[in-house]
Order: C-alpha cells, then structure tokens, then sequence
C-alpha cells in the first residue's frame, strides 16, 4: 500500500522526488521574476511610447535578447541548451495555466483591472480621469513577462532542449496570432484559439511531410485577414465564454452577489 502511494505521488509530480519538486517550483519562481524584472527594464522605457512604435520596440528588444543568447557560449550559444531534466509533465502545465488564468481573473476583478479596462478602451480618457497609464501598462508587461518566464521554465523542461532558434520573430508572432483571434479582452477566448492553433498545426503536420512546406504562416495570415475584415475584435471580443448559449447560466449576476454582500 505504501509502496502504490509512493508511485502516484511520484507519477504526479513527473517521476521525480519531492526534494526535486520542490528545487523545480523554485526554478519556475525563479525564472518567473528574472523574466519580470527584464519585463520591467524593457518596458520602461517602452511603454511610453504608443501604436507600431510599442510594437516595434518590443519585437526590437526580443531580437537583441535572441542574438546575444546566440552569442553567450556558457549557456550552448548557437547549439542550444542540452542536458535539461525532464520534469514538465500535463499536471504542471495545466496547474500553472490555472493558476495564470485564476490571477488574470482576480486582477481584472479588482479596482487595477478597471484601470487596465479604460487604459485599453481609451488611453487619452484613462490619462484625463487621472489614471496612470505608463504605470499600468509596465505593470501589465511585468505580470505578463512572469508568467512568460515560468512558462519558458515548463518549456524547456518538456523538450529537455533549448535553442535560442525557438523563441524567434515566428514564436512572437504565433502567441500575439492566439490573443487577436481569441479576442484582445476575452481571457477564454484566447484559450479557445490557443487550443485551437495548436490543434491546427498538429493536423497540417502530415501535409508539411508531403509538400515539404510550411504552410502555418500563410494559413494565419490568411486566418488574420479574414478576421480583421469580419470580426477585427477577434471571434469573443470582450466577451468570455460564460457570456454565450447554454454557458450562460454558470455566470453570475454581479447584482446578485452585491445582495449577498450587503445581506
């Protein structure tokens, strides 16, 4: 009996002990705030600025990173990192997924997620009713580069490999193609499309075999302008997925739970 409550623990924590379970909770903690104070050092200075400007810094900032990893032999350089332990397993992907869900969702719960919603509706109005909008906006670059860096983390201990060849143009180009498709502010909805463009590429993989192509860019590009001229919200918009069909009565009626309070 104790030797099988042995085995399902281990095969919970991905065959490994509890002291090596506890060393990677540690490492993901510890990639997560390294990739956060980078989020904050890159987005500083920034975030100050607005519209392809933003876009081009950033893409800017992630190439110069890229490049220099290329360059850094204590870490591989250009042959990659080898000799990763294999510790990811779906019980840590799917635990740290929800965890970044849950936060996403208490954060735009709470008085910062109201100032996060009127900085993304209308920055100009945001700054004339005299929220901080620069602060927010590095606030929200530092949650997502932690999360981020804890996902890195979970990647590489899954391959057992890391290159710097994975994390190019293509990579930032495919997440930013999940959240416009999803919705830029429905949470479920980039999940779905998520699911979705991963399921994609699984299913066009016989076809890159065949035609020796890759045919995933010219699909989401051709994915993102169908989008742009019908839905340019994305397919959810702001709304979430408790907001549609037979899923509408799981949501709660905020007037409801204000009764509860007040009761």
């Amino acid at each position: 009996m104790a030797a099988e409550t042995r085995s399902g623990a281990s095969s919970l924590v991905g065959g490994v002990g509890v002291g090596h379970t506890l060393l990677f909770a540690g490492a993901l903690y510890a990639g997560g705030l390294v990739a956060a104070v980078l989020g904050f050092v890159v987005g500083s200075p920034s975030l100050r600025l607005k519209g392809d400007y933003l876009a081009i810094v950033t893409l800017g900032f992630g190439e110069i990173i890229r490049v220099m990893i290329l360059n850094i032999d204590a870490i591989g350089g250009a042959r990659g990192m080898t000799g990763v332990p294999e510790w990811t397993n779906f019980g840590w992907v799917y635990g740290v997924a929800f965890i970044c869900v849950l936060t996403v969702k208490r954060i735009m719960q709470s008085p910062h997620g109201r100032a996060l919603l009127a900085v993304r509706e209308d920055e100009i109005a945001a700054e004339a009713m005299g929220v901080n909008t620069t602060r927010y906006k590095v606030t929200s670059f530092v949650v997502g580069a932690f999360f981020a860096g804890v996902a890195g983390g979970l990647y590489g201990h899954f391959l057992t490999f890391l290159s710097p060849q994975s994390f190019d143009f293509n990579r930032s180009f495919e997440i930013i193609i999940m959240v416009v498709l999803g919705g830029m502010g429905s949470t479920t909805g980039a999940i779905i499309a998520a699911l979705f463009l991963t399921g994609l590429r699984e299913l066009l993989r016989p076809l890159q075999e065949i035609t020796r192509l890759d045919f995933r860019m010219v699909i989401y590009s051709l994915m993102l302008i169908i989008l742009m001229l019908t839905r340019p919200r994305g397919l959810f918009g702001t709304k979430e997925l408790v907001d549609f069909g037979p899923f509408k009565r799981f949501k709660k009626d905020p007037l409801e739970s204000l009764g509860a309070d007040g009761g």
